[in-house]
């Protein structure tokens, strides 16, 4: 096959948002078999005589173009009829067009490419159409633009000269490997609302969702519309887009002959304002999108904010799983945030079968961590090109999913496959952090550098962070610590296991000296300071009890007050400590600070800041890098999700993969009856009687205490509402 040998483009001047068009005729009679397979360096989508071929979208996919690619093979057998056409657009997307909050261009490559070789066997032998044949030609484009950021320009009467393909001189990567996961439609997003406003009609999907909209000329009068895309409204019912910055997520359609769905491009939205032609029912229709992957837990209950956010986690999943685990679908972003990522992993773990979603990412971390000159993870996959450092800001805690998303993965779907293939790129992490240990600001066995901290923790600026985040970035490390020796000891490593073993100790103890007081007081005194610690680095003890008594009594004072890295564990920190009455308490707290004053409200997915709409109504536009950085479509603080899987449901693995389970169900009447599953693990409450569900070994505790040790089966038990 040998794609590497056929990548074609066009000597036209780089554009940004161009998109080529390639032509090839194919003649073949009674055919027996034929097999397209294809590629690019940006994106494709390929058609045989007007026909679309395959369903996924933004294809190959989003890699480190500098040494790693996928391509996709597709059956053509029953399409071709003799003459036939075969189509390829080609857009820059990731590869070239404008990506990253910096807005740049052309980071991977010049310019886009494709190669294709279809592969025919008809009664003469074998025959093969590849894209660099000299009959291949460059047609004109209905794209006035397309990418990501500012969405599709669409016009079938843009007129352009055919021009013949010259041969890519630019890089190509040295791992071709076959696409196994894509994104793709999921489902059709009913109109909820519709407003007349002057000129414009506002369109309410009544859900935040990341998404594409199709459009059908057939409902159009006029000429020409155009789409404009966002998560709000005004005060006075227009369309909010200051949160886009400098993204434009706007569609403008010149009418054509059939149905227009956007291939290049993807939006983050609830409201669409429609210009140019009135609305009418069929002219526009709305579609999520994510990558592939199977639902697998529920949730539900009489409490409807509790439902509600329950249900936002869920659509903060579904529209920040594409390709990779961006941090957002709306802005000038949608990058691959490590940290984002594994702080939300475990929820999205239960939500849906993640396995496959992950193991693609930890690729894209293995190929950009291998250009990394200090071996580090950066804190967005895939990294930019180049043999690039650390930098200023250690950014601790986002790289450090590279250890712990695989043993999630152990724990979760019982395979010890990611840490087996990952565990020399773990290792080229933790070394990397030992070596930086001690450095300018003199802390032995510490990594004291600026960072983010608990990243947008309540009442916390990024100055008080940069200064203040070495309890929460060095807690960080001890658990990369911890993990290495428990991985390095399973896959029989006995001397690295000795090796971090001794780290780990030296770094909890300088930990305890630089951050702890005697008294239980963190020396850099917020809640996330107080989480990570006894999360990830104090042994069970003494000190231990100390700190959490500090963290509960600025609880119960505070309410919760924590960022991306400590919400993930503070409502298990206390349900796991006598305390299950707070945790419910903040889950049910309607102030600012807290999950439910979100859905209050009226949000539908959860948000970047905890605050992202202020108490007096108006939008949270505080500047980052001078630009307003506030998403109501970010699923860090959608780690809750585990709570209620965890706790509320009570749904834990006891052995890998759940081969034996433990349920401990956490009643609190506040949230009324419930019911939810995760896979063939069914638990419900009914007010009075727990229903259990299991199909393997289970440890079941009741609210009272009570253990019981079961068999696979359905069981109820009597249970007093607490």
């Amino acid at each position: 096959m040998n794609l590497n040998e056929h990548f074609i483009t066009t000597d036209r001047p780089y554009r940004e948002g161009t998109v080529e068009v390639f032509r090839q005729r194919i003649s073949a009679e009674n055919v027996k078999k034929a097999t397209l397979a294809i590629t690019a360096l940006g994106l494709y989508e390929v058609e045989l005589n007007g026909k679309k071929l395959g369903d996924a979208l933004f294809t190959p996919g989003f890699t480190y173009y500098p040494t790693h690619l996928y391509y996709q093979t597709y059956e053509a057998t029953d399409l071709l009829t003799g003459e036939d056409t075969l189509t390829v657009y080609l857009a820059q997307g990731w590869h070239s067009g404008r990506f990253t909050f910096e807005n740049k261009v052309q980071i991977y490559g010049a310019c886009p490419a494709a190669s294709w070789v279809l592969t025919v066997e008809d009664n003469d032998g074998i025959r093969r159409f590849c894209s660099d044949d000299p009959a291949v030609e460059a047609v004109a484009s209905p794209y006035d633009y397309a990418g990501f950021y500012d969405g599709e320009i669409y016009n079938e009467n843009h007129h352009q000269d055919i021009i013949q393909p010259v041969k890519f001189e630019g890089h190509i990567p040295e791992h071709f490997e076959e696409g196994t996961m894509s994104v793709r439609i999921r489902e059709e997003m009913p109109v909820q609302a519709v407003t007349r406003r002057g000129d414009v009609t506002i369109l309410d999907f009544g859900q935040n969702f990341a998404g594409i909209i199709c459009i059908d000329p057939k409902k159009m009068k006029g000429n020409c519309l155009k789409l404009r895309h966002g998560e709000i409204l005004n005060a006075d019912g227009i369309l909010y887009t200051a949160n886009l910055r400098k993204a434009k997520a706007e569609t403008v359609y010149h009418k054509g002959s059939g149905i227009y769905r956007p291939r290049f491009t993807y939006m983050g939205f609830r409201y669409v304002e429609l210009s140019g032609a009135p609305y009418e029912e069929g002219l526009l229709t709305a579609y999520a999108i994510h990558s592939d992957m199977e639902r697998t837990g529920y949730f539900t209950c009489e409490n409807q904010m509790v439902d509600q956010l329950y249900r936002n986690q869920v659509w903060g999943q579904k529209s920040n799983y594409i390709e990779v685990p961006t941090d957002c679908p709306q802005r000038d972003e949608r990058m691959g945030y490590t940290g984002d990522g594994h702080v939300f992993a475990l929820t999205g773990a239960y939500n849906y079968n993640t396995e496959a979603f992950w193991g693609k990412f930890l690729k894209d971390i293995r190929h950009s961590q291998a250009a990394n000159k200090e071996g580090y993870v950066a804190p967005t996959v895939p990294a930019p090109p180049g043999e690039q450092g650390i930098g200023f800001m250690s950014m601790l805690g986002w790289g450090n999913c590279v250890c712990i998303v695989p043993e999630m993965l152990y724990w979760q779907f019982g395979t010890d496959r990611y840490i087996r293939e990952y565990y020399d790129c773990m290792k080229a992490f933790v070394d990397c952090e030992v070596r930086k240990m001690g450095g300018l600001f003199g802390k032995k066995n510490l990594w004291i550098a600026p960072s983010l901290g608990d990243w947008l923790a309540t009442g916390r600026d990024v100055k008080y962070m940069a200064m203040h985040n070495g309890p929460v970035s060095n807690a960080f490390i001890v658990n990369d610590l911890r993990i290495m020796v428990w991985a390095a000891t399973y896959l029989g490593k006995t001397d690295d296991a000795e090796k971090y073993a001794v780290q780990l100790e030296k770094t909890r103890d300088a930990y305890i000296k630089a951050f702890v007081k005697k008294d239980g007081a963190m020396k850099d005194d917020y809640q996330g300071a107080y989480v990570m610690a006894l999360k990830m680095v104090l042994p069970k003890g003494e000190l231990w009890n100390k700190v959490y008594h500090q963290l509960v009594q600025r609880l119960t004072r505070d309410g919760m007050q924590t960022g991306f890295f400590a919400t993930e564990h503070i409502l298990p920190l206390l349900a796991d400590n006598g305390d299950e009455k707070l945790a419910f308490d903040l889950l049910l707290d309607e102030r600012c600070g807290g999950w439910m004053y979100q859905v209050k409200a009226g949000a539908t997915t959860t948000w970047e800041r905890w605050d992202a709409i202020k108490p007096d109504g108006s939008v949270n536009e505080t500047k980052s890098n001078g630009d307003n950085m506030v998403s109501f479509n970010h699923y860090s603080f959608g780690s809750v999700g585990k709570f209620y899987y965890q706790y509320i449901l009570g749904i834990q693995p006891m052995e890998p993969g759940f081969a034996k389970i433990k349920i401990r169900p956490r009643i609190d009447s506040r949230i009324g009856a419930f019911s939810g599953s995760y896979k063939d693990i069914l638990v419900a409450y009914d007010g009075k009687t727990l229903h259990i569900s299991t199909p393997a070994d289970t440890q079941i505790i009741l609210p009272d205490g009570t253990v019981h040790e079961v068999g696979a089966g359905t069981y109820d038990f009597s249970v007093k509402e607490q």
